[in-house]
């Protein structure tokens, strides 16, 4: 059996067909397409999904979505999606009526989360957390087996816990929220402050941006530190410590067995994870117990939107996975 995942972002539409391990055969990539009515968004995602199936030469049995926002996995209706045209929106109805396929909707944070369950980092967990550092934080919580979603569909929002009060604004409409600080977003803001505080510029990071604060990317300061740049290492410093602090808010209040990062800055690897470990162990609320919180790296990189909506539509459809 064959599966079809969609990842929709507010920049592109990924579409791509696994088999039943979840092993990715082909994969097809389109932009979202700005100013267009949650209609013509539809025809672009059922477009995409074509040319996936198409690549794959194989017919499928299903299809999974993961969308942003506030998404209602039983019914298949996006509630919210704040960067897309999607409100109260039927989009399993929609799609199934272009692709006449059977459907499943889901939240994008938690079909990432899945397919790293299914196929990826988590394996094994019995209860598991899925963190993608990217604009924002996405993250996805794996309850007893199961996604997580509450009442609403809208649970596991990790990247909206406050860490410090007063602090950043954010486009939820909170300030201090923690995705402002651990993104790759926060990533750019916490170098570009610490630069400007830099008033002699004496770090090395002026010389590399050729002095344009608008080049910072989340890979500057880490660049920066291993040209032995101060600055570049304080940088870091801040900001493994801002990941941190998330870190612990969420082993403090679901104890999981694992958590995987994920997301770009992720590449890092354990020049990021081994110094976020270090303040975990030393700051978490339990730190005698021999039952400890695995850190480590997501495993599928930017195809755990596939893997995941294909997984968890299938599922979501009454297939067995």
């Amino acid at each position: 059996m064959y599966y079809l995942g969609i990842d929709l972002g507010g920049t592109n539409i990924a579409a791509g067909v696994i088999d039943k391990s979840g092993k990715l055969l082909s994969k097809q990539s389109m932009p979202t397409g700005a100013f267009c009515t949650p209609q013509e968004l539809c025809d672009r995602i059922s477009e995409a999904a074509r040319e996936a199936v198409s690549a794959a030469g194989q017919s499928v049995d299903s299809v999974g979505i993961g969308c942003p926002g506030s998404v209602n996995r039983n019914t298949g209706m996006v509630e919210l999606t704040p960067n897309l045209p999607l409100r109260h929106f039927p989009m399993r109805e929609e799609l199934e009526s272009r692709l006449h396929l059977p459907v499943g909707v889901d939240n994008d944070a938690n079909a990432a989360a899945w397919g790293e369950f299914k196929a990826g980092a988590l394996q094994g967990a019995w209860n598991a957390v899925a963190i993608t550092l990217g604009t924002g934080v996405g993250s996805g919580l794996i309850l007893n087996g199961k996604i997580y979603a509450g009442q609403n569909g809208a649970a596991g929002e990790m990247g909206h816990i406050v860490i410090e009060r007063h602090g950043r604004a954010c486009n939820c409409g909170r300030h201090g929220c923690w995705e402002r600080y651990a993104s790759a977003t926060g990533l750019v803001l916490t170098t570009r402050e610490l630069m400007e505080q830099d008033a002699a510029h004496e770090s090395l990071l002026w010389e590399m941006l050729n002095g344009d604060l608008n080049q910072i990317s989340g890979r500057s300061a880490f660049d920066a530190m291993r040209r032995g740049d101060t600055l570049g290492r304080k940088i870091v410093e801040v900001y493994t410590e801002d990941i941190a602090c998330g870190v612990i808010n969420i082993i403090n209040s679901l104890q999981p067995d694992v958590i995987c990062i994920g997301g770009g800055i992720s590449r890092e690897g354990e020049t990021l994870l081994a110094p976020v470990r270090a303040i975990v162990d030393r700051e978490q609320f339990v730190t005698n117990s021999p039952l400890k919180t695995k850190l480590v790296t997501a495993q599928l990189g930017n195809d755990a939107g596939i893997i995941g909506a294909a997984l968890s539509g299938a599922e979501l459809c009454g297939f067995s996975v």
